[in-house]
C-alpha cells in the first residue's frame, strides 16, 4: 500500500516510536550534530542547510505542525540550559558572524534527531527530504522483516500473550461448536455461519474478507494471525454465546431454528457490557495491521491510531520470539513440572 508519510501523521509516528528503525535511518542518514545533553541535536539554520530551504520554511512549519514537532523532539531552550548549548557551540568551528547572531539571542529552537526525521517526513519542497523519506520506508520495511524473520503475517505469534491465548481459545471453541451441534437445527454450514458473526460483530468483517484483506493463502488458518487480545475476545464470545444456547435449549426442550438463533445472538451482542472490549479489539488490530502488516481494514479505519513504542518492543524487540521458540519453552517447563511429581 502507497505510504504518503507528508499527510500522514499516524504513518509518521508509527515510525518515531519504533527505536529499532529509528536507529538504523539515524546510521542511513549520516546527520551530524551538536552533541548536547548527551544526544545530538541540530540548530534551525543546520536543518535548513541540509534539506537545502530557507530558516523560514523551517519557521513555516514549527508554525503549523509545532504541537507534532514538540511532541517528538523539537524544543526552545532558555536560560541556563540555553547557555550551556551557546558554550558548546563556541568550543565548535562555527562562523564568527552566525554565532554573534547565537550569542545574543535570548532563545533557541533545537531538533534532535526524531524531531528532524519528523520534519522531513512533513517537508513537500525539498527534493533530499523527499529521498529520506524513500529511504525511511525502505529501512522500515527491511527492519521489520528482519526481526521477524522474513514476514509479518503471523507477527501476531510473536507476543509473549499470543500461545496462551491460543489455547484457552481452543476450548472455547470446542464448547462453541459443542453447542452449535447439540442445541441448533441446522447443517454443518452453521459453524461458518455464526463464527462469522462473531467476527462481524467484533471487528466488522467475516473470514473471507478478512482473508483478503491479508492475503492470506488458501491453507492460512485465520485464527493464527490473530492477535492474543481478539483471541481472547472471541473465547468470551464463544463461551457466553454457548451458555445463551444450552439455557434457550432447556427452556425450550428442543433444537433451536435459525432464526431463533439470530434473534438470541443480537441480543447477546448488544450487551453494553462488549462496548469498551470491542473497542479496544478493533483499536488494537487496525492499528497493528497497518503498521506491521502495510494492511487496512477500510471497516475500521476510524479506530486506527499510532503504535506506542512498547508495542514496537512487544512485536519486534527483545520480548517477542516466534512460535516454535516460545513452544520449545513451554515444553522445557511442562518436562520440569512432571519431573517434579
Amino acid at each position: 500500500m502507497a505510504k504518503d508519510l507528508t499527510t500522514s501523521e499516524i504513518e509518521r509516528q508509527n515510525i518515531l516510536n519504533n527505536s529499532y528503525a529509528l536507529a538504523e535511518i539515524e546510521k542511513a542518514a549520516g546527520v551530524q550534530g551538536i552533541v548536547f545533553e548527551g544526544k545530538a541535536v541540530l540548530l534551525k539554520e543546520q536543518v535548513a542547510d541540509f534539506f537545502e530551504v530557507t530558516p523560514r520554511t523551517i519557521d513555516n512549519y514549527l508554525e503549523k505542525n509545532g504541537e507534532e514537532l514538540r511532541k517528538n523532539g523539537y524544543e526552545v531552550l532558555k536560560g541556563n540550559r540555553l547557555n550551556s548549548l551557546k558554550i558548546i557551540i563556541k568550543s565548535l568551528d562555527v562562523n564568527e558572524t552566525e554565532f554573534v547572531n547565537i550569542s545574543k539571542s535570548p532563545q533557541l529552537g533545537v531538533f534532535d534527531f526524531r524531531a528532524f526525521l519528523n520534519l522531513a517526513m512533513l517537508m513537500s519542497e525539498s527534493e533530499r527530504a523527499r529521498l529520506l523519506r524513500q529511504a525511511i520506508l525502505d529501512i522500515v520495511i527491511d527492519v521489520i522483516n528482519q526481526r521477524t524473520g522474513g514476514g509479518t503475517k503471523y507477527i501476531n505469534q510473536r507476543d509473549e500473550d499470543f500461545l496462551h491465548s491460543s489455547f484457552i481459545e481452543e476450548n472455547y471453541r470446542k464448547q462453541f461448536t459443542d453447542a452449535l451441534k447439540d442445541y441448533v437445527a441446522m447443517g454443518n454450514f452453521k459453524y461458518a455461519v455464526y463464527t462469522d458473526k462473531i467476527y462481524v460483530s467484533i471487528f466488522r468483517e467475516d473470514a473471507k474478507e478478512y482473508r483478503k484483506i491479508l492475503k492470506l493463502e488458501a491453507q492460512d488458518s485465520v485464527r493464527s494471525t490473530f492477535y492474543s487480545e481478539i483471541l481472547d475476545l472471541i473465547s468470551a464470545y464463544e463461551c457466553g454465546f454457548a451458555d445463551v444456547l444450552k439455557q434457550a435449549f432447556d427452556k425450550k426442550g428442543r433444537q433451536l431454528a435459525y432464526y431463533e438463533v439470530d434473534t438470541l445472538f443480537k441480543q447477546f451482542e448488544s450487551q453494553s457490557h462488549w462496548k469498551p472490549l470491542i473497542e479496544k479489539a478493533r483499536n488494537k488490530m487496525a492499528s497493528r495491521d497497518l503498521a506491521f502488516r502495510d494492511a487496512l481494514h477500510h471497516q475500521l479505519k476510524d479506530y486506527v491510531t499510532p503504535l506506542q513504542r512498547d508495542e514496537f518492543e512487544r512485536f519486534i524487540g527483545e520480548r517477542s520470539k516466534d512460535l516454535e521458540k516460545r513452544l520449545e519453552d513451554a515444553k522445557d517447563v511442562m518436562k520440569r513440572l512432571k519431573d517434579r511429581e
